[in-house]
């Protein structure tokens, strides 16, 4: 499959209440490698297997949350290209100047129907996944915590799910991919979208409370580090919202965690591959618990209700 627009996921900025504390959860627990410090005092943070300079950035706050999501396109061209067709379809875009994050060139920011702010973006410092480029090993050793692969994709919420949903699709390319029904059986209440060939990128759930986030995730392995991602988390006393166990949508193997300010995480594993002349899963209310948590088919409150 061609990935010549939106590549995939790149880079969220997450507030935090300790920045040090938050540093270190990142870093020794979730196993991400710090890369740099930016004079607003923002730290930047890279899974083991990036090749770009960073895909997390913590922000001291008083509150948690996230304030934006970042999406890589092909090139300098494609993001002239997507700018041009946002403003075309009638939503408002701004640009940023290269260097306003650390190794990050210019971006487009706009927003979104559900009120979150996305920025596109071309060009990142390559720094490379510590393998090397020729004759590359297969392991690094000695990595930190449960250390995932990468950023994988994101879970948002807010009212317009059909706006934001019409525009990933109609102007940024992407491809529904599931989708779970309304009790009246015509009206979406989630979706999830990919820009490539993963089963998502992201998800848009219906919900009153615009521009929140249930979750950003971290892709790893294989299901034996899954495993040990919960071993390792329940020894540190972190708090599990759910998990070990399986999505009916995707199909992925996932945990859910918070971070020490409340912004919950996933641990992802898995999934089908995705192609474009596919048809969308449709899941229906009544199984709406399968559809999310395929081994317990129920779903407890707090991952009902918890958003940042």
């Amino acid at each position: 499959m061609a990935l010549t627009g939106v590549l995939r996921p790149g880079h969220t900025q997450i507030r935090v209440l300790d920045l040090e504390a938050s540093v270190d959860f990142y870093t020794n627990t979730v196993g991400l490698v710090e890369t740099g410090r930016d004079k607003a005092g923002r730290v930047y943070l890279k899974a083991w297997d990036e090749r770009d300079h960073h895909s997390i950035i913590l922000r001291r706050a008083e509150r948690p949350g996230t304030d934006f999501y970042g999406l890589k396109v092909l090139d300098k061209r494609t993001l002239d290209k997507l700018e041009s067709d946002l403003r075309a379809y009638g939503v408002a875009t701004e640009r940023w100047g290269a260097g306003e994050l650390l190794e990050t060139g210019e971006r487009v920011r706009f927003e979104a129907p559900t009120g979150h702010l996305f920025e596109l973006y071309a060009e990142k410092t390559e720094v490379g996944d510590g393998l090397g480029y020729v004759n590359p090993d297969i392991l690094i050793e000695d990595r930190k915590g449960i250390s995932p692969i990468r950023l994988d994709h994101w879970q948002i919420h807010g009212g317009d799910l059909d706006g934001s949903r019409n525009l990933f699709v109609d102007v940024l390319g992407f491809t529904l991919t599931e989708r779970i029904l309304a009790e009246d059986g015509k009206t979406d209440m989630a979706v999830w979208l990919t820009c490539s060939n993963k089963a998502h990128d992201i998800a848009f759930v219906r919900d009153e409370r615009n521009d929140t986030s249930h979750h950003a995730a971290f892709l790893i392995e294989t299901w034996e580090k899954l495993l040990y991602a919960a071993d390792l988390l329940a020894k540190r006393r972190v708090t599990i919202d759910i998990g070990p166990l399986r999505h009916g949508i995707t199909r992925g193997t996932t945990i859910y965690f918070f971070d020490p300010s409340g912004n919950r995480l996933e641990t992802f594993c898995g999934g089908y591959s995705f192609y474009p002349d596919m048809k969308p899963y449709t899941w229906t209310w009544d199984q709406i618990g399968s559809a999310i948590f395929y081994h317990t088919r129920e779903l407890n409150e707090r991952f009902l209700t918890v958003v940042t």
